[in-house]
């Protein structure tokens, strides 16, 4: 697939949760539906989980469009964790499936998004990333040094 696609891919994601993050913060009905407060309240959750909710959808959003492979696994598994939420309050309160569609079939893709980025070595996801051996010279006034030896300019 290519770059470009798969850029457009990420950023409609992205708008498609950041627009579900500001319709769950709206207070009243919505062009979409009516109003989370009453939604969250008819599923017994607490009137503050709707912004946790809206909270994670919004910072996973902005995780999903940076062009890095950690950032848009720790964006894509932190969607799954609530689509995972999203789908199981659907099916206990037997919401109809014209409601509930969304919730399944986003959480298959951010699987889907999550395994393409998944990291080698779960260690990779806290470690800086490397510089490569041009960049680090152009960061030091391009200055390098060899190692065990004195520093070197060009």
């Amino acid at each position: 697939m290519s770059k470009r696609l798969m850029t457009g891919l990420y950023w409609f994601l992205a708008l498609e949760f950041a627009l579900g993050a500001v319709t769950k913060c709206w207070p009243g009905d919505t062009v979409f539906s009516s109003a989370y407060s009453e939604k969250f309240a008819a599923w017994g959750y607490p009137a503050w989980m709707r912004f946790v909710v809206a909270a994670l959808e919004g910072v996973a959003a902005l995780l999903l469009v940076v062009p890095d492979r950690r950032t848009r696994f720790l964006g894509a598994t932190t969607l799954m964790f609530v689509l995972t939420g999203a789908v199981t309050t659907h099916i206990v309160h037997h919401d109809p499936a014209v409601e509930s569609w969304a919730a399944p079939t986003h959480l298959v893709v951010m699987g889907i998004l999550a395994l393409a980025h998944w990291p080698a070595d779960w260690r990779d996801l806290l470690r800086t990333p490397a510089t490569p051996p041009g960049r680090a010279a152009a960061r030091s006034g391009g200055a390098s040094a060899t190692p065990g030896g004195p520093l070197v300019n060009p």
